[in-house]
């Protein structure tokens, strides 16, 4: 490429960013069909030939929607794009699969990471418009593994799923296809205040907690939560509001404090993130963190509740052995 061409490719490049950034998905795919190949040579350079190529490609895709907002310098967005796929290469060489972009790209700060981004970028509206579009099967992957912080992995995923990890990989492959397509149906849509949302339910995660710790986690369940609650392993329910309360006053009586971290909010999907603090004469009591990802019904109240955590299932178990 001589030395005009490559300067008009920088400068188309500039433009279509530019034009994403102000909402137009359809300069976003121009943009990605205009790098797929040097993004897919990133991935193959680190990961060789497999499946794995294929799923970070698209995990940049959806990356690249959510984060293009964040772009300093539009002409450079192909370097941007091919970082994003590197740094989730080597995550997954480590043994980790974040999809985010690292702090050498020098993009502003985001505070809280993707809940500070969702709470400034013009698309998130229309992004979680879109993400109510996707059947429950696919809305669940898709949030835990692009707006989490601590459930991104496919384990992970397939732990609150209760499905094998190639079917979560599946999955999001079907999720980031239907994603594309709500996004065009509901562009001329009302978009909800997602921002709005999130705060929300921070302040009602606080709430719960503060209840909890006053020895009223039982009457808010019955105030707050429908009636048909249940604690889920996987999709199995595994108990109900009396299981939900007798567990949370043991880990407060055994010492145990739950402080808010991150949340995400949608109309039928909720996760609140927790680090776990243990007792000062007991550091190893439970694992440092518990995500609560909650499915709401139709008044907007929890229905159903799954705990992930580095051991979720022996603390299920010892919860509905009692």
């Amino acid at each position: 490429m001589d030395r005009h061409a490559g300067e008009a490719a920088l400068l188309e490049d500039a433009a279509l960013t530019r034009a994403a950034q102000a909402g137009e998905v359809a300069a976003l795919g121009l943009l990605l069909e205009r790098h797929r190949a040097g993004m897919r040579a990133v991935a193959l350079s680190i990961l060789g030939p497999g499946p794995d190529v294929d799923d970070v490609v698209q995990d940049a895709a959806v990356t690249a929607l959510r984060r293009v907002g964040d772009v300093r310098d539009p002409a450079a967005v192909g370097a941007w794009l091919r970082m994003i796929v590197r740094n989730a290469s080597l995550s997954l060489v480590r043994g980790s699969v974040p999809s985010r972009p690292i702090d050498d790209l020098h993009l502003p700060s985001l505070g809280a990471g993707p809940e500070e981004w969702l709470e400034r970028h013009t698309l998130r509206n229309w992004i979680w418009e879109a993400m109510e579009e996707l059947s429950p099967v696919l809305r669940l992957p898709m949030v835990l593994r692009y707006f989490s912080n601590g459930a991104t992995s496919y384990e992970r995923i397939a732990e609150a799923c209760g499905v094998p990890v190639g079917t979560v990989r599946s999955r999001l492959s079907q999720g980031r296809a239907k994603l594309a397509a709500a996004l065009a149906t509901t562009a001329d849509a009302r978009h909800g205040d997602t921002a709005q949302r999130v705060r929300a339910s921070r302040a009602e995660a606080r709430e719960t907690l503060a209840a909890a710790e006053s020895g009223r986690f039982g009457a808010l369940l019955t105030e707050r939560w429908s009636p048909e609650i249940a604690l889920l392993r996987g999709n199995v329910p595994v108990g109900g509001r009396r299981v939900l309360t007798r567990g949370m006053d043991s880990d407060l009586e055994a010492g145990v404090r739950q402080r808010l971290v991150h949340a995400v909010a949608g109309r039928s999907l909720v996760v609140w993130e927790m680090d776990l603090l243990s007792p000062v004469d007991n550091p190893d009591h439970c694992p440092p963190s518990v995500a609560w990802v909650m499915t709401l019904d139709g008044a907007g109240r929890p229905h159903r509740l799954r705990l992930l955590h580095p051991r979720p299932v022996a603390a299920l178990q010892a919860l509905t052995t009692v």
